[in-house]
C-alpha cells in the first residue's frame, strides 16, 4: 500500500464502528466509513470532541450535527498547495486527502521530465492532481462534469497562487470531450483519472464505472502523445481491485504501447492505532 504519510494539517486520528475521526486543520469531524468494520477498543479521546459529525439517512443522504457553529468553509495546506474543506451534503469535504501519494508522484515525474509536459486531468473534482502538476511545471487541462466542482478548483487555484498557470478549465463529459480531442488530434503527455463509480454527464448522462472504463481507456489512448510519460487511474469502486485495474490497462493501452503497468491500495495512516487504512486503488502506466 502507498500511504499518505506527509500531511501537516490534515490526520486521520481514529477508525472504529463504520466511522473515521479527522482533523481538517483545527476542525474535527467524524464521518461514516463502511468498511471500517471493527472496534477500537482503546478508542481517542478525541471522539467526544469532534466539531461536527455527519449522520446517514436510513431512506439515503444524510446530514451533519454541529457540536457547535462552524465557518462555511476554511483550507488545509498540503506543501506548497492550499485547498479550501468544508463539509457537504454528501459527507464529503472537496478533498481525498488519500490522494495526495499521486499528486507527488506526478509532481516528481513532470519536474524530472526535462521537457514541456500537458496533462489531461478527467473526473478532476477540485483540483488536487490539477495544482500539483501545474506546480510542477505542467499545462494541464482540467475537466468535470460538474461546474461547481470545476468552480472549487479554481478558488484552489487561487488560493495556492497558481491562477496565472496554464490550466484550461472545463465543464464537460469526459467520453464527449475525449470524442471531440481525438477528431481534433490533441494529445497529451499525462493523463489522470478518478472516475466515479456511478454519475451523470453535463446532460445528465448515465454513467456506471464498469459499463464505460474499457472504451474510456481506448479513447485515452488516442489523445496520448508520441512520447507519453503515464497514466494514472484512481478507483474507489469496490469490484476493480489493483489486478482488475492492471488487467485492464494491459488490455487496453498495453495492446499500442510498450509499458510498465503498477497497481496498489492508497492510503491514510491512522494516529490512535499506528496502522493504515486502504483509501482506493491507483493503477499507474509507465511507458517504455
Amino acid at each position: 500500500m502507498r500511504i499518505a504519510e506527509d500531511w501537516q494539517d490534515y490526520c486521520l486520528i481514529d477508525t472504529s464502528n463504520g466511522e473515521r475521526l479527522e482533523r481538517w486543520g483545527n476542525v474535527t469531524l467524524i464521518r461514516p466509513d463502511p468498511q471500517i468494520i471493527w472496534e477500537n477498543t482503546d478508542k481517542s479521546s478525541e471522539w467526544s470532541k469532534a466539531d461536527a459529525r455527519y449522520i446517514r439517512s436510513s431512506s439515503g443522504g444524510g446530514h451533519w450535527e454541529y457540536a457547535h457553529k462552524l465557518k462555511d468553509s476554511w483550507t488545509v495546506k498540503y506543501k506548497n498547495l492550499t485547498f479550501m474543506v468544508k463539509p457537504t451534503g454528501f459527507k464529503h469535504t472537496g478533498l481525498f486527502p488519500e490522494q495526495a501519494v499521486n499528486w507527488d508522484y506526478c509532481y516528481n515525474l513532470i519536474k524530472t521530465a526535462g521537457r514541456p509536459v500537458k496533462v489531461l486531468n478527467l473526473f478532476a473534482y477540485t483540483g488536487g492532481a490539477t495544482l500539483a502538476c501545474v506546480s510542477a511545471g505542467a499545462s494541464v487541462c482540467h475537466l468535470d462534469a460538474v461546474k461547481g466542482m470545476v468552480e472549487w478548483g479554481k478558488q484552489n487555484a487561487a488560493l495556492s497562487g497558481l491562477s496565472d498557470k496554464p490550466i484550461r478549465w472545463i465543464v464537460d463529459d469526459a467520453m464527449k470531450f475525449l470524442g471531440r480531442e481525438i477528431k481534433r488530434g490533441n494529445k497529451y503527455d499525462g493523463i489522470i483519472l478518478d472516475p466515479p463509480s456511478y454519475g451523470r454527464g453535463t446532460n445528465g448522462e448515465m454513467w456506471k464505472l464498469e459499463d464505460c472504463i474499457h472504451e474510456l481507456m481506448l479513447r485515452c489512448e488516442q489523445v496520448l502523445s508520441d512520447k507519453p510519460l503515464f497514466i494514472l487511474l484512481n478507483s474507489y469502486t469496490t469490484g476493480l481491485s489493483p489486478s482488475v485495474m492492471a488487467y485492464l490497462l494491459k488490455m487496453t493501452i498495453g495492446k499500442y504501447r510498450k509499458t510498465k503497468i503498477t497497481a496498489e491500495e492508497i492510503g491514510l495512516p491512522v494516529q490512535q492505532t499506528g496502522l493504515a487504512i486502504p483509501c482506493g486503488n491507483t493503477a499507474i502506466v509507465n511507458f517504455e
